[in-house]
């Protein structure tokens, strides 16, 4: 734990260094003064932060580093018990699913640690046109099944914020038909470099989903030495307050990320406890929509891999996701492919949310139906790459059901409104009957008989949870609702029951109320289970109860007001409930 003395003599004081309105927030000598003057804590003092985890409370510095300090394998094994039930009190038994999209290769920086760096002359380099993202996005939607993807870019000129955008939109407007359906990509996550507040409008006109950047690594020296200078990526708080810029142009979904091994892996989840801090204190109680940790992995000549002394073994790379579980509760948390089968199974139990699935990340090669791994086309090897459909079938056998529903998103509950319903535990139990729809279709649609029959059983567990908890969580027209859909789905005659474009869609064109006359504020519009449901045919709000009811899409401009951009209300079914 202890730092030597050589690291100590190499710490960079922190200076008053500022972008904009935003400062350097990270002191390296104050984190690891916090983490060198704990000692081993009591089980008092462990339970104590523990239950303040429970209570979906974000930890301070110090009561992170105690938990750090923790050398008791009893403790440990609390601890653990304890960040699954924190996970399953904010997200319930359900699991998130996507695949990323690589776009292009090429990239200006050097990071020693990455098989892209622009050092590296046996990478094969590929930005794919536009045509070509479509044909990846008609694999990922019409084939896989995917609802969810991340655009990863290179930093090139090649990849700015125009292209990003027009990216995104062009994977939007993919539709591949399978049967007499449509199959699209519904969220549109981008990981890119960092941007300026106007590149940032950019991609959030385009309809970007969540802004993902990763610091790397918080250690300010480490930083620098393997984003060496010269490069575009050699501005430690460029970096930093990139997340801050997303905010100002809207963008109220961020994402954080630290690769591990770059630096101790303590500091590093007490730098990702500072960002998430701040995120909070600037944007009004909004912190990280998610936080991701990937284990630096094998690429083409990365030198960092196999110089670096901070390699993290698969006993502590658990205890990190735990703590980061405990400490930033409310947060979704991302294992992805980079990791194996046994290690995603555990942390999808410690605390994880979010998972990649069929993924390849050579430039193209879902188009391409890649069997194989080729680390000169890739910026890292993979160490699970189970298709979606074997992950979904895992997953059921340890009773977890995959949701691929975004009707939230496309509802505008994002930022405060999500973060809100996720620090008081109603996320958990709202976004069920949705998952259980969307999960019923993808079944019907993409998976395989061994899936279908395996995950049946937890499809039934889950509806008889729902019935048990009627005139409880669920109200009985609720319950009701779920059954006429299930048994639509069933029956082949979903898209019957479809809020699509086609039938109940409040597009810009159709029902599009402008700030001006309409928009759904959290003091004057409580939709509850009760009072909004949106029904199998059209939308209405009423005067009096805020109704979408069956004739037309009526809202009194006095007490019912939808957010300034859009109201798209997709999905199979989409019950807003109140806004907290």
């Amino acid at each position: 734990m202890n730092q030597t003395k050589h690291d100590l003599h190499k710490l960079t004081p922190i200076k008053q260094r500022i972008v904009g309105d935003y400062y350097d927030f990270i002191d390296d000598a104050k984190i690891w003064e916090q983490l060198n003057n704990h000692k081993i804590p009591t089980p008092f003092e462990v339970n104590r932060i523990i239950q303040k985890s429970l209570n979906i409370e974000t930890l301070l510095p110090d009561e992170v580093s105690t938990l750090l300090h923790v050398d008791d394998d009893n403790l440990w094994q609390q601890m653990f018990k304890a960040a699954g039930e924190v996970k399953r009190k904010v997200y319930d038994n359900r699991i998130v699913t996507f695949a990323p999209l690589y776009c292009s290769s090429v990239c200006v920086n050097n990071c020693q640690y990455c098989g892209f760096r622009t050092d590296n002359k046996d990478e094969i380099r590929k930005t794919l046109s536009i045509d070509e993202v479509i044909k990846e996005t008609e694999v990922l939607a019409g084939k896989i099944g995917h609802k969810r993807i991340i655009a990863v870019y290179g930093e090139s000129a090649e990849t700015n914020a125009d292209y990003i955008a027009e990216t995104i939109r062009a994977i939007y407007n993919v539709k591949v038909q399978k049967g007499d359906k449509f199959q699209q990509i519904r969220r549109v996550n981008v990981n890119a470099a960092p941007m300026t507040v106007e590149d940032y409008r950019k991609i959030k006109d385009a309809g970007i989903g969540t802004y993902q950047v990763f610091q790397e690594t918080y250690h300010h020296d480490t930083y620098n030495y393997v984003h060496p200078k010269g490069t575009l990526k050699n501005n430690y708080l460029w970096r930093l307050t990139c997340t801050h810029r997303a905010f100002e142009a809207g963008i109220d979904d961020v994402a954080l990320g630290i690769l591990v091994g770059l630096y101790d892996w303590r500091f590093e989840v007490m730098g990702l406890l500072y960002h998430s801090i701040e995120l909070e204190k600037r944007f009004n109680g909004v912190g990280p929509h998610t936080i991701s940790f990937p284990r630096l992995q094998n690429a083409s000549n990365a030198p960092y891999i196999q110089e670096s002394k901070y390699k993290v073994s698969d006993e502590d790379f658990l205890k990190l996701i735990t703590v980061i579980r405990l400490a930033v509760p409310y947060t979704g948390m991302i294992v992805t492919a980079r990791e194996s089968v046994a290690i995603r199974n555990r942390a999808l139990e410690l605390g994880c949310t979010q998972t990649d699935a069929s993924p390849h990340i050579g430039i193209g090669g879902y188009s391409a139906e890649e069997k194989e791994q080729n680390p000169d086309e890739q910026q890292f090897i993979l160490g699970d790459t189970r298709s979606l459909d074997e992950l979904v079938r895992d997953l059921a056998k340890n009773e977890t059901i995959t949701s691929f529903c975004t009707a939230g998103y496309r509802c505008s509950r994002t930022g405060g409104k999500i973060m809100d319903m996720l620090r008081c535990g109603k996320e958990s139990s709202f976004c069920k009957i949705n998952a259980i729809l969307t999960y019923k279709e993808w079944l019907d649609d993409f998976a395989s008989d061994e899936t279908k029959a395996i995950a049946d059983n937890i499809l039934q567990k889950e509806i008889k949870e729902i019935k048990n908890n009627a005139n409880g969580t669920y109200s009985p027209q609720l319950v009701k609702l779920l059954d006429n859909y299930y048994q639509k789905i069933e029956a082949g005659t979903e898209e019957k029951c479809h809020l699509t474009e086609e039938k109940c869609h409040l597009t810009e064109e159709k029902c599009h109320l402008t700030e001006e006359k309409c928009h759904l504020t959290e003091e004057k519009c409580h939709l509850t289970e009760e009072k909004c449901h949106l029904t199998e045919e059209k939308c209405h709000l009423t005067e009096e109860k805020c109704h979408l009811t069956e004739e037309k899409c009526h809202l009194a401009e006095e007490k019912c007001h939808l957010t300034e951009e859009k109201c798209h209300l997709t999905e199979t079914i989409w019950f807003q409930c109140s806004l907290i």
